[in-house]
């Protein structure tokens, strides 16, 4: 039975720490990967209307926040 045990300090803080840390992992990552390609991907995206691009870039964003759920939880 769910009680009110997440309203405690510690398991709330402790919710937003991890959360925090799997946003500046996923970021990261998304900068890694950005430094990769060999052009630049907001420009390509937003500039140049490339949505292939951006369908692949979404596919990515969505594997590495998998990932670092799965790494995390």
């Amino acid at each position: 039975m769910l009680g009110i045990e997440w309203l405690k300090p510690s398991v709330f803080f402790g919710s937003m720490l991890y959360a925090l840390v799997g946003v500046l992992v996923f970021w990261l990552c998304f900068l890694i990967v950005d430094k990769l390609t060999p052009y630049d991907l907001w420009h390509e995206i937003v500039e140049k209307k490339n949505s292939a691009l951006a369908i692949v870039v979404g596919a990515m964003c969505i594997a590495i926040g998998l990932i670092v759920a799965a790494a995390i939880g």
